[in-house]
């Protein structure tokens, strides 16, 4: 008579190894946690590389670089302190007798001081503005009637022109017949525009501030 045993299947192996590693670990960050309150995480974390370090510093001496040459080229751009002083000039007007017209230098170019007479000045406020190639009038032109100053360059090609010139006596340009009355306005010839009017303002009844 056969008696049957069972058998028993056999045991599967494995390693307890990586349970006793995790089992090592979460004792140590419990111990950690409770002396300092501080949660450690199992996570890796990820450390700045020698590359890392070495492109970020190679970008900002490169910024600075480019700052350095850019800079001198923007410095360069703005006026220096000749021309600055240029930006304006006084002008004392005492010695200008009434009817006569100096020129002086503003911005390298020249400009008009003119001590208009009383016919002058009643000629050009009497002018009707249909007769006029850039419509303006005497008083828009003037701070005061007697002192006209305006840009001396001729608007249609930069030519200067000739005081006391032409049909009314204003001024004539000598390159191309362009003729303006005693308020710089254009009343023949090529220029579209009457002599331009620059900023100025009096400092003094005899003292003129131009820029």
């Amino acid at each position: 008579m056969r008696t049957s045993m069972a058998v028993a299947p056999p045991t599967a192996k494995w390693d307890a190894r990586p349970r006793q590693r995790s089992r090592l670990l979460g004792k140590a960050a419990r111990s950690t946690r409770e002396r300092t309150g501080v949660h450690l995480s199992h996570a890796e974390t990820i450390q700045p590389s020698r590359r890392d370090f070495l492109f970020l510093a190679t970008g900002a001496v490169a910024a600075v670089g480019a700052a350095s040459v850019v800079w001198p080229l923007i410095d360069q751009m703005n006026p220096d302190a000749g021309t600055l002083a240029l930006s304006s000039i006084e002008v004392d007007l005492s010695p200008i007798a009434e009817g006569q017209i100096v020129t002086v230098k503003w911005r390298g170019g020249p400009v008009f001081v003119r001590h208009r007479t009383k016919k002058e000045i009643e000629t050009a406020e009497a002018t009707p503005l249909s007769e006029l190639k850039d419509p303006q009038t005497d008083q828009e032109r003037v701070q005061k009637p007697e002192w006209l100053i305006v840009v001396g360059v001729c608007t249609h090609l930069g030519c200067v022109p000739l005081g006391h010139e032409g049909q009314y006596e204003g001024w004539k340009c000598p390159c191309h017949g362009s003729v303006y009355d005693t308020s710089g306005r254009i009343r023949q010839g090529p220029a579209p525009l009457n002599l331009a009017v620059p900023e100025y303002k009096f400092l003094t009844p005899t003292r003129v501030k131009i820029g």
